[in-house]
């Protein structure tokens, strides 16, 4: 760990100020966003917007209640932010901030006062660990927050954050609102410390606008004693099973006597569960209960605890942290008065952004939102259900990739290997596989060694790309839909006028010919036609893309339709040369995210060039691959898909997106922020190594050697082989003769001597 600077207070804020610059790039002009706000009536109590209240300020990312964690909270967030303050007190009886009451799980005190750890009852519960009442403030001075979920990055542990008083975080960084939260008065009182003669103290000085708690007794204390002017007094319900102290009753018992709550309160806190409970066995929502308006009807304004984006949510919200909140803020029925976040730009951007817009409300940005074997991230993908449900969803282009069966019929299909997208491997075709080294070194169970109707007797399988995390999609779900042919994927196409267009992905066609016998070009030609879609019946424009140049040469001889070339590496520059020769058969280009924007250890690095240099050459640019689940986002983007996208399309200035998730990148189009004047804190793009920028140098993440240049050479290829009739079949289940690869189907590469490059932005 590295050594504490020597003075903390202004490391803190020269970190915060950094990253004011770095990450958002922007200045607060609230009274220009206030007086934007939307208009829309809320049915919270009182029927304004539902607060945004900041939980150990932005604790999703920098260490819980540290001054970075709050002031970062306060310049991403709405102007009215509530920063969220754990009260404890220290042996010398100053109030800190800090989540826990062991602080053990939130600093390094373990390690700085190792011989210290006590044991003491907390609820009736015996409790190892370094309790506030041992310290006096003197003593914690010494001691650093870290974070206090393991899952979250560890980078900024030693950064050496110091543990904040109260007094602290409103002098010096003046919150709109803030909000006192005492966990456990009746510990601190058995400890002769008393919470609320302290809070009587520091509000002489301090402004405080919420006190909230779980214990009845600590409100009987301060009953009374605030003044009419004083902060507004909220009861934190626990878990429903769990006892309140002072009255013996479990908080399940509670809630169904909210007007006794009335008493000593004017709100109340729930967890999510409370409002929109979920099936334990399976993770979905139930039915809403009526308890906020129950509330409401009682006198009580309703705040909602538990949200965050890195964590497991109802598989409703498609891992969607946006259409969370929307649930509770803008459903119809009712809205809470708050919600309280580990993450409040998100929080921000859906109560200003994204809330009272529906599915026909004016586009504020124009791009193409591509969907990925239609929406994969919630159904089967390339089945009947994936592409009803883009288009649903709001896709503009919805994408077949293009495999054959034995007897020769296209279809649509993520993999040319069926095991990767059907149970095939549990049917009795699992005898069926194969190795063929042209496509890959690990056997599967080819579409070109079932025909059609074997195929259409295979049941479809949800991609899970993350179950090494946990995480898996939409398992009521999982084998949902049909597969279909290339034919019913375009009559389908046709069927809808909010479709502006498909594309038809091909790949392996070298294979395809010279080995099976098939020609993926021509059939797909052949179906096109068939379907009406070269004889100006229907609108919809046709896309061709693949990753072999040869293929779309191919296609631009035959047709006139559009072909979109995917640059499949990952690139720091394009050579102009390599632009020319792309311009000589597509139209428009697929690149990945990375290169766009590089990261190291998922953190973002820079941004390269690639963009502009294709759009300047009049070259549409589509990124793929974007999806929800927070896991495939780097940091800097607050495990938030709609700061991903936004900073795709409106910091990088991309064409199009290609996700698995088309409803959040279409609901981004709608963005209501994005038509302002002042585009807010929340809707701006962020600037890739701002993070970096403060982070201490002995926890930056290693430099990573420049990605190489794409050159004229990656794109040449000799033309397509012809046809050759199909050779005699091995036997099922042996694996077929080894050919030799192609000429023409395995780019020519160039090997690039790579240099290092280092960061530079350290912390002073």
């Amino acid at each position: 760990m590295n050594s504490r600077p020597g003075n903390p207070t202004k490391i803190v804020i020269r970190s915060s100020t950094l990253l004011f610059c770095g990450v958002v790039l922007i200045q607060l002009f609230a009274a220009q966003i206030d007086a934007q706000r939307s208009t829309s009536r809320w049915q919270t109590f009182n029927g304004d917007a539902p607060v945004v209240i900041a939980r150990g300020g932005f604790s999703g990312l920098f260490p819980d209640s540290s001054l970075a964690a709050y002031q970062f909270a306060m310049q991403a967030s709405v102007a009215n932010v509530v920063l969220w303050c754990d009260v404890q007190l220290t042996k010398d009886e100053v109030g800190i901030c800090f989540p826990d009451l062991n602080l053990a799980n939130a600093s390094n005190i373990q390690d700085v006062y190792s011989t210290r750890r006590k044991s003491y009852p907390v609820n009736g519960v015996t409790t190892q660990g370094w309790f506030p009442i041992d310290f006096s403030l003197t003593e914690l001075q010494n001691v650093s927050l870290i974070r206090g979920i393991l899952s979250r990055s560890e980078r900024f542990d030693a950064n050496g954050f110091s543990i904040s008083t109260i007094q602290d975080v409103t002098t010096q960084l003046l919150p709109k609102g803030f909000w006192l939260n005492v966990q456990h008065d009746a510990f601190y009182e058995q400890h002769n410390l008393s919470m609320s003669s302290f809070l009587l103290s520091v509000s002489r000085t301090v402004s405080i606008d919420f006190i909230s708690s779980p214990e009845v007794n600590f409100f009987k204390k301060i009953a009374g004693r605030f003044g009419r002017n004083g902060p507004s007094f909220v009861f934190q319900f626990l878990r429903k099973e769990d006892f309140e102290p002072t009255t013996n009753q479990t908080y399940g018992s509670i809630l169904s006597n909210l007007t006794f709550v009335k008493t000593f309160a004017s709100g109340i806190l729930v967890p999510k569960s409370y409002i929109l409970p979920l099936d334990d066995k399976q993770q979905y929502l139930l039915t809403h209960t009526s308890l906020v308006q129950d509330a409401h009807k009682a006198g009580l304004q309703v705040y909602v605890s538990g949200f965050a984006n890195d964590v497991d949510i109802a598989y409703n919200y498609s891992w969607d942290p946006v259409s969370e909140y929307l649930s509770f803020v803008d459903n119809g029925d009712f809205s809470v008065d708050g919600v309280l976040s580990d993450f409040p730009i998100t929080a921000s951007a859906t109560v200003d952004c994204f809330s009272h817009i529906g599915r026909n409300a004016t586009k504020q940005v124009d791009f193409l939102v591509i969907s990925k074997n239609g929406a994969s991230g919630d159904y089967p993908g390339c089945t009947d259900l994936a592409y009803e449900n883009a288009i649903k969803d709001g896709a503009d282009v919805i994408d077949c990739s293009v495999q054959m069966s034995s007897d020769g019929i296209p279809f649509c299909l993520s993999s040319i290997n069926l095991g990767d997208s059907t149970t095939v491997t549990q049917t009795f075709f699992s005898n069926r596989s194969t190795t063929v080294p042209e496509i890959s070194s690990v056997a599967g169970i080819y579409t070109f060694s079932l025909t059609w109707p074997e195929i259409q007797s295979l049941t479809p399988a949800i991609s899970n790309p993350f179950r090494v995390y946990g995480i898996s999609r939409n398992p009521k779900e999982r084998n949902s839909g049909k597969l279909i042919s290339l034919s019913q994927f375009l009559d389908l196409a046709k069927n809808y006028i909010s479709l502006s267009g498909v594309l038809i992905s091909v790949e392996n066609a070298a294979y395809l010919r010279e080995k099976q016998g098939l020609d993926v070009v021509q059939a797909v030609l052949d179906t096109l036609t068939e379907t009406g879609y070269n004889n100006g019946t229907t609108t919809t424009k046709v896309m061709i893309q693949s990753t072999n140049s040869s293929v779309l040469v191919d296609f631009k001889k035959q047709s006139k339709y559009e072909t979109v070339y995917k640059i499949e590496e990952t690139i720091g520059n394009i050579r102009d040369s390599a632009i020319e020769d792309i311009k000589k058969f597509a139209n428009a280009v697929v690149i990945n995210k990375d290169s766009v924007f590089p990261n190291s250890e998922s953190f973002l690095t820079e941004q390269t060039n690639v963009v502009e240099r294709l759009k300047k050459s009049q070259l549409p640019v589509y990124v793929e691959l974007f999806r929800n689940e927070f896991v495939s986002q780097p940091y800097d983007f607050f495990a938030d898909a709609t700061v991903e996208i936004n900073t795709y399309i409106y910091g990088a200035g991309l064409n199009g997106t290609i996700t698995e998730f088309p409803f959040t990148a279409a609901r981004y189009k709608r963005n209501r922020c994005l038509g302002r004047n002042q585009i807010p804190p929340y809707m701006l793009p962020i600037q890739p190594g701002g993070l970096l920028a403060i982070m201490s140098p002995l926890a930056l993440p290693p430099a990573q050697a420049p990605n190489p240049d794409f050159i004229d050479a990656d794109v040449t290829e000799p033309p397509l082989p012809p046809v050759l009739a199909k050779g005699p079949t091995s036997t099922l289940g042996t694996p077929s003769t080894i050919a030799q690869a192609p000429s023409g189907q395995t780019r020519l590469k160039l090997s690039l001597l790579l240099s290092v490059f280092f960061i530079f932005l350290l912390l002073l």
